[in-house]
């Protein structure tokens, strides 16, 4: 009986500290931003107003946390509707024919050090990316725990098939290859 009581209690233990928790993107409080140079010389910024995103973790400090996230292409804002209407056509994301922007991946931890580990897709096209992860670390809140992340990165447009390419008098990119990418985000437990 005491070994069938230890065995339960052992299991038990076991199952509380690799138990999986759930987390979901609290869009009121976080943002997916990107910034591209525009005539070599200045910067245009954008951001996605409709996302989500999802975290499952087996640990306290979400290494290997498997990430899923997406972004409807049709909710870009660069605070120009012109502008905004040009990166919705097949110039850019085709938003009618590509609805999305996804991400399937997971946060890793290299030392001291996160990054955010998988395959980005935009259009047809997926390729595997690296960004870097600022943990800011979890609370209680009142609604449960919450965590918070800052994700930042650069992607190169053309792998993506984002292919309007115009060039000005000197030959350089009116919009350039690069596109950094920054995401505050605030996650929120799942109970």
């Amino acid at each position: 009986m005491k070994k069938t009581s230890l065995i339960a209690l052992f299991t038990f233990a076991l199952s509380s500290v690799f138990a999986q928790t759930n987390w979901n993107v609290d869009k009121s409080h976080s943002n997916i931003k990107f910034a591209v140079t525009h005539m070599v010389v200045s910067e245009v910024e954008g951001s996605f107003s409709d996302f989500q995103g999802n975290v499952e973790s087996t640990t306290e400090d979400f290494n290997n946390a498997k990430v899923t996230f997406s972004a409807k292409a049709a909710s870009v804002d660069t605070d120009n509707e012109r502008r905004d209407g040009h990166l919705k056509s097949d110039d850019f994301f085709n938003a009618e024919l590509y609805p999305e922007l996804k991400f399937d991946g997971k946060i890793t931890k290299e030392g001291a050090k996160y990054y955010l580990v998988g395959n980005f897709t935009i259009r047809d096209i997926t390729k595997e990316v690296k960004f870097d992860v600022k943990y800011n670390g979890q609370i209680e809140g009142r609604r449960g725990k919450v965590a918070g992340f800052k994700v930042t990165g650069s992607i190169n447009r053309f792998d993506y098939n984002l292919k309007w390419n115009s060039a000005i008098e000197s030959g350089s990119l009116v919009v350039a290859e690069d596109v950094e990418i920054q995401c505050n985000i605030e996650l929120g437990e799942v109970k």
